[in-house]
């Protein structure tokens, strides 16, 4: 057999179910395999940038590895950006690249380069097949480490003429492996005694909480301890139901801010992590000095990682969780927990006056603001949708207007690249088709991987795109204003290259990659316009004009 041959069977023995790629020359060998592999789809893009994105959220949204297939260093280049991203996002990701034949590489041939030391600060594996005898071993190997915790991408180049050569080793899986483990008891005592008498306390959960499937573990044990659950602003999943009362939102990127959306907490719970991804630098501590700190880690590497911590529990995070409220239970009385449950409820309530306040003031503005668009698009969105977020600077408004029960219901980004939105909402379509899909993002961010349009097209991926059209890149120009803040730089000038002029006109650009657009301008239509997109079955792209900065 061909080592094309290894390569396909090997992603048939590990469960792979799609490739996301950008075809070029050096990848004939795959593609030319691929008529032999029904059972393994291969999903054309545009770019190797979309490729990887539209991977990530497909895999965040099955749960099984998945393979993206790029073209030589060019291609590659191309894709890192995206790879950071899944890198951050804890993904199981082959990524490979088509190489040149080995014979050429000492000639540097056309499109030739080290592939593996271009990918290799982004993965963490990062090797090349070098002999047909060695597809299925490395292949074995790529996705066993892909796989362990924390889960993370791979990088595999693949040469044109190994392909091609001929070997008798075959495709091999070593089965399940069992790798989650469980709580140490005496830690979860200990937890309990230090975090049992907090009379305001509060849980931070990390994306690995969804991850891990421990979200109603989670709903749990606020219920039972009384705590306000927050999560990081850069997250990818819901980890809480957004419209509990103990939900408090997600946390700033400096740690002033988050110390402050904390609120003077006197135990603090961290599930998962590494925390905190910060943007700004401060000096303020996000927990004050001499507060319980217990972390709980489901693997390596992860538990006290960027500041000292009282305690620190390794296990799988459902059972650590599950475990800390049967201890919790017996420790906290039913009446002091519902007691604050009521008065986190009681925030809330607060909160949805202040949201229905913000909208009737400005009801009547033009361009509309990102809260009343937010508020008319979750209108039209059906019980069962699901929303891929890039709105960046309204990621706050799509919070505060749409009811995220479980993970699933919402799919964010990490990183902070921007252009996986759009690109990632084709992967979460194609692992859910049974559910209607909505894509929100900035038009600067659109702009990074519009081609993505086209692939929805092509595959006539009924996915609502939501373009929110301010013509600026508004996110810059507020960090620019906390920026000369910061660094007191004294400037009082315009805000430089930030404008998107000339206008950007997206129904055009929908229309031209083969998708059908509207523009809208009026709040009150809006809500019809995503229903009546949902109810054609075909993609379409709902640019939304909003008040700029």
């Amino acid at each position: 057999m061909r080592g094309r041959s290894v390569f396909m069977d090997s992603l048939r023995a590990h469960g792979v179910h799609a490739i996301f790629g950008n075809p070029g020359t050096t990848e004939s060998p795959l593609l030319d395999a691929l008529a032999d592999y029904p059972d393994i789809r291969y999903i054309t893009t545009l770019h190797e940038g979309i490729a990887v994105s539209a991977a990530v959220l497909y895999a965040q949204a099955t749960g099984e590895s998945v393979v993206a297939n790029v073209h030589v260093a060019p291609g590659l280049g191309n894709a890192l950006g995206s790879l950071y991203g899944a890198l951050k996002s804890s993904t199981p990701l082959i990524l490979t690249a088509g190489q040149q034949d080995t014979r050429l590489l000492i000639r540097g041939p056309v499109l030739g380069h080290d592939l593996v030391a271009m990918a290799a600060p982004l993965v963490k594996w990062s090797t090349q097949v070098n002999s047909a005898d060695d597809m299925a071993a490395v292949m074995q190997r790529a996705f066993t480490i892909a796989n362990e915790a924390p889960k993370g991408p791979v990088f595999v180049a693949l040469p044109l003429n190994v392909m091609e050569q001929e070997t008798v080793n075959g495709a091999w899986s070593a089965g399940p492996i069992y790798t989650a483990p469980s709580p140490d008891q005496h830690g979860i005592a200990a937890a309990a005694q230090l975090l049992a008498a907090a009379q305001r306390p509060v849980i931070i959960a990390a994306d690995d909480v969804a991850r891990g499937g421990a979200v109603p573990a989670l709903i749990a044990l606020a219920e039972c301890w009384g705590a306000r659950v927050f999560q990081e602003r850069l997250h990818q999943h819901v980890v809480f139901p957004t419209a509990h009362g103990a939900y408090g939102g997600f946390l700033p990127l400096e740690t002033s801010g988050i110390r402050a959306a904390l609120d003077a907490p006197d135990a603090v719970l961290l599930a998962g992590g590494p925390f905190f991804e910060e943007l700004w630098y401060d000096p303020t501590p996000a927990i004050a000095p001499g507060v319980p700190v217990v972390q709980l880690g489901h693997c390596g590497g992860v538990l006290a990682r960027n500041f000292a911590i009282s305690l620190g529990v390794l296990g799988d995070l459902k059972a650590s969780l599950e475990a800390l409220t049967s201890a919790l239970s017996g420790q906290v009385a039913a009446a002091h927990s519902h007691a604050r449950l009521a008065g986190l409820e009681s925030r809330r309530a607060e909160e949805r006056l202040a949201v229905d306040a913000a909208l009737r003031k400005s009801h009547a503005q033009r361009p509309m603001t990102t809260l009343r668009a937010m508020v008319e698009i979750a209108k039209g969105l059906p019980p069962n949708g699901v929303v891929v977020d890039e709105s960046i600077t309204a990621a706050g408004d799509v919070a505060k207007a749409f009811d995220f029960k479980s993970p699933g219901d919402y799919f964010g980004q990490r990183g902070g690249g921007i252009g996986q939105g759009i690109a990632g909402a084709l992967g979460v379509a194609i692992a859910m088709p049974q559910r209607p899909v909505l894509a929100i993002s900035g038009d600067g961010s659109a702009m990074y991987t519009i081609q993505s349009l086209w692939t929805a097209a092509h595959l006539q991926l009924g996915i609502v795109f939501v373009i929110l059209a301010n013509r600026e890149y508004r996110v810059l120009k507020h960090n620019i204003d906390i920026y000369r803040q910061r660094f007191a730089t004294g400037a009082n000038q315009p805000y430089p290259h930030m404008d998107l002029s000339p206008t950007l006109d997206f129904m055009a650009l929908a229309q031209g990659m083969g998708v059908g657009a509207e523009r809208i301008d009026d709040p009150a239509e809006l809500a019809a316009a995503v229903r009546n997109a949902i109810a054609s079955g075909a993609p379409r792209l709902i640019e939304v004009v909003i008040a700029g900065k």
